[in-house]
């Protein structure tokens, strides 16, 4: 399996853990369900690490914790506020906004030098296909952006519930999808010195231990916890934890970061077509256009490596 095939199943996996985060977050009552999400997220993955560590002699000490640990922070910073997102914006926009992360390091990766990596191969298809993506994904949040709120709510009307423009709905996604560039750029970079297995367990480590510390704040501030929201927080859980595994992957070929980048990012386009199917999320035709330049996009990096 190569680099293609990791990001494909990290897109899928993502795309699953969106959805089901968007239904454990939603909640209007609820104002500490990114903080259940990160919890759910934290025990998952930490018990991911355990496993790792005690059937798969995966090495870890503090010392890779701390190299890995500004990537772990600009990751799970960026989680937070995307869940924190979800619970004022619609799927089909907060993931195409964020997930716009990947269309800025496919840049990052060609101002330092990312295009030399392709070793003398034609250029052309692989600069098309990257930017196909990066439109597709970043065309998608525009017209969610700036779509008329008459036809908004018309085309809301039988979605599972209606939200209204505001600043803070678009500037959370926008604040993720900085944080989450720097993180996977960061990631390219620190994975040349860890081993992949060692970089993912610590950190889940560090997801468990954020986790942990937003749980005593709950349980502090005596907060109820309901089993019919928080097995939708455990099930997204579970597919990021996935997701993060083969997203290692795929990053640790380094030569592949500027392709594979854009192919992850893309997993918004499957989580705009689960809230179409699953919470109702109504698309127009520009929607659909969207959506075909990713999905040409995606065809055409793996067919010119594979």
């Amino acid at each position: 399996m190569n680099w293609f095939w990791f990001a494909l199943i990290t897109l899928l996996f993502w795309s699953g853990s969106d959805l089901f985060s968007k239904i454990g977050c939603c909640g209007e009552k609820d104002k500490t369900a990114h903080l259940k999400m990160v919890v759910a997220v934290g025990t998952v993955m930490g018990l991911h690490a355990l496993y790792m560590i005690a059937f798969h002699d995966v090495e870890i000490n503090l010392q890779i914790i701390w190299t890995y640990l500004p990537v772990s922070l600009l990751y799970i910073f960026s989680m937070a506020l995307g869940y924190i997102g979800l619970r004022y914006i619609e799927l089909s926009i907060s993931s195409p906004i964020c997930n716009s992360s990947g269309a800025l390091v496919a840049v990052l990766s060609i101002v330092t030098g990312g295009l030399a990596a392709l070793e003398g191969a034609d250029p052309v298809p692989v600069l098309g296909a990257v930017a196909l993506v990066c439109v597709g994904v970043v065309g998608l949040g525009v017209v969610e952006a700036r779509e008329d709120d008459e036809l908004r709510a018309r085309r809301q009307e039988h979605a599972n519930r209606k939200y209204a423009k505001s600043w803070l709905a678009i500037c959370l996604p926008i604040a993720y999808c900085l944080l989450d560039a720097a993180g996977t750029f960061a990631d390219s970079i620190v994975l040349e010195t860890l081993n992949e297995d060692s970089a993912n367990v610590a950190y889940e480590l560090t997801f468990l231990a954020a986790g942990l510390c937003c749980l005593i704040y709950l349980l502090i501030k005596r907060e109820k916890f309901s089993l019919k929201m928080e097995l939708p927080k455990y099930a997204g859980a579970a597919c990021e934890t996935v997701g993060q595994l083969f997203y290692i992957y795929a990053l640790a070929d380094k030569a592949h970061v500027m392709l594979s980048a854009p192919i992850i990012s893309a997993y918004c386009v499957l989580s705009t077509v689960w809230g179409r199917i699953f919470l109702r999320e109504k698309l127009s035709w520009k929607h659909y256009a969207m959506i075909a330049l990713v999905v040409v996009g995606i065809v055409i990096l793996g067919v010119y490596d594979i």
